[in-house]
């Protein structure tokens, strides 16, 4: 079979696509991992699942809705309204692959915000009203967001709103919709006490949380150079290296500035750090230099450990630092393109014009996923309700909402003096057994 350069090009191209969709996925056992390790084990199972769920009833709302609305034929520059279920004509888009590879490359986009506020929630929200949470995420609040920015005739877009992969509309968006979620959930039972002080709930496995980050790291190599959705590009190259240089930054700054303040590297603001380099960098990783990455991974890395106690005093429990990550770093990395693009930035004489675009464009993402995460929740805590009982968050999730421990081996699990493991259920004497197993 004869093959022309255009054809050619065309197969290139739905490969590298392809390819980069399945890194970006992927990216699903990093957060799986990360949150896990960050939570109590009690509750380790629980969060698992529920990044199960943005995989599936996400994928499934994002077929049906969600990509439609985010890239069906626009109106008004606020949203798509063709290409639902991906039926249709597409050629608006002016795709050179399948639009089948462009959907799975979105698709798996949309889980990720979901995911980020997955982690935000552990540890005491109920599991089916997050199933409710995970379909408005990948239905309507990405998509809308997304439409503004990544389409073509979407009213940022118009403006010149530059986003490469998705500082403001993933990132942002996923950690203020985190925010949202949390303020209508309230903390943990125990984090605060009555004068304001935060009590330390810890992690129960640093190497599965540091696992979980490095499989995000390399999932960075699908979700920024994938972006330019051609493999014939040569500036995916250059996308890979100001990635990988902000997450190194990012760390680096993560770990010395903990050092400087506590007098101990902190490996959760490493893991963070690093997180907050990548997320940072996103907007900007095919429009900055390599140095300029390296500044805004730094800056990033440090925004990281102020933004985690600061939300601490206000009382926004968040177990894995998802809000300081992608709420506050994402923000961030969007205004850092108005300041180091090397088209248009102020450092390199474009003047303010470009960073007021950028701040315009994350207040209107960023307000958006708030107000409709906020209204969300507070509608679900109105009917269904959003939160276990005290009983059950001292029980833990895993046994409360799956039945099962996710380790069969906790002494917890095995019992006491020697006896068979108890058949918890709803257990009240949990707590008890608890008391005896710390004296």
């Amino acid at each position: 079979m004869e093959l022309d350069v255009q054809t050619l090009a065309a197969g290139i191209d739905t490969v590298w696509v392809l390819l980069c969709a399945a890194l970006v996925f992927f990216m699903e056992a990093g957060f799986a991992f990360l949150e896990a390790g960050f939570i109590r084990a009690k509750n380790s199972l629980n969060i698992v699942m529920k990044v199960f769920m943005d995989c599936t009833v996400g994928i499934l709302s994002y077929w049906a809705i969600g990509f439609a609305v985010m890239y069906g034929l626009d109106k008004a520059g606020l949203f798509g309204t063709s290409g639902f279920f991906i039926q249709g004509d597409f050629s608006h888009l002016g795709l050179r692959i399948p639009v089948y590879a462009f959907w799975l490359f979105q698709a798996a986009f949309a889980v990720a915000v979901a995911s980020i506020v997955s982690g935000a929630v552990a540890e005491r929200m109920k599991f089916a009203p997050y199933i409710i949470y995970s379909i408005v995420t990948c239905a309507i609040i990405y998509p809308v967001a997304g439409h503004w920015i990544w389409s073509a005739d979407g009213w940022l877009a118009q403006l010149g709103m530059k986003d490469f992969a998705g500082s403001a509309a993933v990132h942002a968006v996923g950690g203020w919709s985190a925010l949202a979620a949390v303020l209508v959930l309230g903390p943990r039972t125990g984090k605060y006490n009555p004068d304001g002080s935060v009590n330390v709930l810890p992690a129960h496995n640093m190497h599965l949380a540091a696992l979980g980050a490095f499989i995000l790291w390399v999932g960075w190599f699908g979700f920024n150079p994938g972006s330019a959705l051609t493999g014939l590009d040569s500036n995916i190259a250059r996308i890979a290296v100001t990635t990988n240089l902000a997450a190194a930054a990012g760390g680096t700054m993560g770990t010395l500035y903990t050092m400087f303040k506590y007098g101990k590297p902190d490996p959760s603001m490493t893991i963070n750090g690093v997180l907050a380099g990548l997320v940072a960098v996103t907007a900007g990783t095919a429009f900055v230099s390599p140095a300029g990455a390296v500044v805004i991974g730094a800056v990033a890395g440090v925004l990281v450990v102020l933004a985690v106690p600061f939300f601490d005093k206000l009382k926004a429990d968040d177990p894995v630092g998802a809000i300081a990550v992608h709420g506050v770093c994402g923000s961030f990395g969007a205004l850092a393109v108005g300041i180091f693009a090397e088209d248009g930035g102020l450092l390199y004489g474009g003047g303010f014009h470009l960073l007021e675009v950028q701040a315009l464009g994350l207040l209107a993402v960023s307000a958006w996923a708030f107000g409709v995460s906020y209204l969300t929740f507070y509608l679900i805590k109105k009917t269904v309700g959003v939160r276990v009982s005290a009983d059950e968050e001292l029980e833990g999730l895993d046994l409360v909402e799956h039945g099962i421990p996710a380790y069969s081996g906790n002494a917890l699990n095995q019992g006491l003096d020697g006896l068979p493991a108890p058949d918890f259920g709803v257990c009240p004497a949990v707590g008890e057994i608890k008391q005896k197993l710390a004296t």
